[in-house]
This record gives C-alpha cells, structure tokens and sequence, in this order.
C-alpha cells in the first residue's frame, strides 16, 4: 500500500482533472500510474514529468533495447519492483537478451554487448561515485555522441527519480504481483 492515498476521479481539483485527462488522451493513452499517480497531488508536476517521460521514452535516440537496458539497469540500483515489473517485458521486446535482463536482475557487472557494458559502467559510476571520469565519459562520448551522453545521463537521472519516488512513497507492484527482483547482497 502506498504511503499517499492516490488521487481518484471523484475528488479531482480541476487541474488534476485536466492533467489526467490530457495524460488519459495523450501518447500514453492510459490514466497516470506509478510516480505519475503519485505526482497527481501536484499537478504541474506531473504534467511536466510526463512531458519529460514521454521525451525520453517515445523520441529517444537510443535505439529501444539500449534505453530499456538502461531504464532497468536504474530500476535495480534503486531495488525499485515497480520500474522493474513495468519494464521488463518491454525490455525483452525490444530485443534485450534474456541473458541481460538476468544480469541486470542479479546485480551483475559483465555485459555480452559493448554498448550495454559501456552504459552500465556509465550509469554505475554516476550513481555510485556522482561524477564520471574523463576516460569513461569521452568512451561514452564517442560511442554515442555528445548529444547521447547527455540523453543517456537524463535518461539515468529520469528513471533514478522515477525509483526514488516509487521507493519513497512504497509504491510496489500491483496486488497478486510477486516482487521481480529478489533482494541483493549488500
């Protein structure tokens, strides 16, 4: 149970109902769920966090598989159930091996796929030590681009504030929905 009672349709201010209803009848075409319900309390932001959500999810560079390795790969640093639960299978149709998604799911380090091992020691050293070394950053750099550096680095920050409202707020997996990612050795 979430700690903050979910806006319902029947006691909508007026801003939140017309937030809703845009991110209802927008690209999403569902009502807000996750940090976007939970957002609903503030309507402003959840409108400008849709609109950033959307950006980065549906107007990505990155190719699909790149940008699910990297919204799960966030998701597990910050042991979010709800991130995982909603990404995983759109992580595997977008065509990220089983054999990634198990990796990630375990905490691993070692990733088959250069991009998706360049990705991972980006986003862990940014979480991990907040800043990233010049070696690394230029790789990354290199391999994407200076605009793709800068949208995978939104792109870690967006979902790492997606986890931490989630965690914040215990907004875990839907009722009958077991826990996708088992607890980590810390």
């Amino acid at each position: 149970m979430a700690r903050v009672p979910l806006v319902s349709e029947t006691n909508m201010t007026p801003e939140q109902r017309r937030v809703y209803d845009a991110i209802r009848t927008g690209r999403r075409k569902s009502a807000p769920v996750g940090p976007l319900a939970i957002a609903m309390h503030r309507p402003e932001l959840a409108e400008a966090w849709s609109a950033l959500g959307l950006m980065l999810r549906f107007d990505s560079s990155f190719a699909p598989r790149l940008r699910e390795f990297t919204i799960l790969l966030t998701g597990r640093y910050w042991d979010c159930q709800f991130e995982w639960a909603s990404h995983e299978a759109e992580a595997r149709s977008a065509g990220l091996s089983a054999q990634s998604i198990e990796m990630l799911r375990r905490g691993g380090t070692v990733f088959d796929a250069p991009d998706e091992q360049l990705i991972h020691d980006y986003a862990v050293e940014l979480l991990d030590a907040h800043f990233v070394e010049d070696a690394l950053y230029g790789r990354v750099r290199d391999m994407f681009g200076t605009s793709g550096v800068v949208e995978l680095t939104a792109l870690i920050g967006y979902y790492a504030m997606v986890a931490l409202t989630l965690n914040a707020h215990e907004f875990g997996v839907p009722d009958g929905v077991a826990p996708p990612l088992p607890p980590r050795a810390r």
